[in-house]
């Protein structure tokens, strides 16, 4: 929820200033993590325009695009055109402030401009600098331009992904720039506390490629180990079995065997305790080499009733099991309802917006969600007279399209 609580607990970062000089989604999904745990953030955004997914729609809110408000809460809007000196003499004042920015810019763009790391760790010796890109800052593909899409298939994770007849297949989310964030914040809170010690900050250096690449462990490993490159499995497990999707009367489900005491509880469920001693199912490493003719079993007894019949049967037994939800069915569940993961925002546009809550749920120094995500340019004029400008000097640079 919205916290408007006076005496609240410290969120972890507060204290923090984030100069987000971020737009699409890799950079803007982590400032918002950092955002949602106390930091306060400065997203720079281009006069007149702004982050590109403020035009990423339909589906809009009125004017206000679902995608940028999906990853922009807890942040400030400041316009600022940065290819002219008035915007740069406040963007160096920013800098100075700030104690962490964090760019995605192909490489080599913010040094063009007169920012690179090394000319803002002379303006401020104590900045946590983290650039993301596709490709990273060195490398033959490093200018590349990489969007989610094209990181997932370069980086083998559409290869593994889908069934074996038909073409490699998307993961249905952009995990591509979500993981690079991951890698993004822990980089950041790392560098901070490394900052602690030595009282420097330092150059951090995410590429989207190494991040996926990264998820990639076993798959990568059964390579490593035996030389044949993996290949699509559709929903089954590389090694366990039963680990896959099933079609129940009513849709479909999950169930994940991951050992051979939980095979024999699913054979006494759907009354089929003696394919827990046949010897061709009774180990795992039986039931991989005659993985077809299980399936030719399991599957029509669990066709036979509804997805809430076999949950209800496997999940006191201790079988990993669970319904596929559609989105609708996701966001109305009473677990992520007790966890707060569905928030209502007050927005000053369009009433009120729902978005996805936080799962770091700290217990001394919690997180909270204390700002809609915000109108373009929204704090533009608060954040320059906190800079020392006068009301003079900002309406000129409104005219002057500084601002």
């Amino acid at each position: 929820m919205v916290d408007e609580a006076q005496n609240v607990k410290p969120a972890p970062l507060e204290g923090i200033t984030v100069l987000d000089l971020t737009q699409a989604l890799a950079g803007p999904f982590c400032t918002m993590q950092l955002g949602d745990m106390g930091a306060e953030i400065l997203k720079i955004e281009r006069p007149g325009r702004g982050d590109d997914s403020r035009h990423w729609g339909p589906p809009f809110i009125d004017s206000e695009c679902a995608y940028f408000i999906s990853t922009n809460r807890n942040k400030k809007s400041i316009t600022l055109n940065l290819k002219v000196d008035k915007g740069k003499e406040v963007l160096t004042k920013l800098i100075k402030k700030c104690d962490v920015l964090i760019e995605n810019f192909k490489p080599g763009s913010l040094a063009r401009l007169g920012f690179s790391y090394d000319k803002a760790k002379e303006i401020n010796p104590r900045i946590v600098y983290c650039s993301i890109s596709g490709y990273g800052q060195n490398g033959p593909q490093k200018y590349e331009a990489a969007y989610d899409l094209i990181i997932q298939g370069e980086s083998g994770l559409m290869s593994i992904t889908g069934f074996p007849e038909n073409p490699p297949t998307k993961v249905g989310t952009s995990i591509s720039d979500m993981v690079a964030s991951f890698y993004a914040m822990q980089s950041i809170l790392m560098a901070l506390m490394v900052r602690e010690k030595t009282d420097k900050g330092q150059y951090i250096d995410i590429s989207i490629l190494d991040s996926v690449v990264s998820l990639l462990t076993y798959r990568a490993g059964f390579y490593f180990a035996n030389g044949k490159i993996p290949e699509r499995k559709g929903n089954e497990h590389p090694s366990l079995v039963p680990y896959e999707v099933f079609e129940a009367k009513d849709g479909y489900l999950t169930i994940g065997v991951a050992n051979d005491y939980q095979f024999r509880k699913l054979c006494q469920v759907i009354g089929k305790e003696e394919l827990a001693d046949d010897p061709r199912y009774a180990q795992n490493k039986y039931r991989e080499k005659n993985r077809e003719e299980l399936k030719g079993i399991l599957y029509p007894i669990i066709a036979q009733k509804t997805r809430k019949y076999w949950l209800e049967k496997m999940k006191p037994e201790g079988i990993p099991c669970g319904a596929i939800n559609n989105i609708k069915e996701v966001v109305e569940l009473e677990q992520l309802k007790v966890r707060e993961m569905v928030v209502d925002i007050p927005h000053p546009t369009v009433g009120s917006v729902k978005v996805l809550g936080n799962p770091m749920k700290l217990s001394e120094t919690p997180g909270r969600i204390k700002s809609h995500p915000p109108v373009l340019g929204e704090h533009t004029g608060e954040v320059l007279q906190a800079l020392g400008y006068s009301e003079q000097e900002i309406r000129a640079m409104r005219d002057e399209g500084v601002v």
